[in-house]
């Protein structure tokens, strides 16, 4: 390959990277800025479980929540 091939590939990858960096940087916040690192802990062991109620309705869910 040619050196200015690998270069552009370099170049591409360090992009990708601080793409990459900048998302996971938006996402892990909260409206008021602060990365929460229990929070997405949390959110992801919840992810894992079973879900306990299904709602087919929005009374039924009304009817939960409550």
């Amino acid at each position: 390959m040619s050196k200015t091939l690998n270069n552009s590939k370099i170049n591409i990858a360090q992009e990708l990277m601080l793409l990459r960096s900048a998302v996971i940087g938006l996402i892990g916040k909260d409206p008021e800025g602060e990365y929460r690192p229990e929070f997405v802990k949390k959110v992801l062991r919840a992810l894992k479980e079973k879900p306990r109620y299904t709602f087919t309705s929005k009374e039924k869910f009304l009817k939960q929540i409550s």
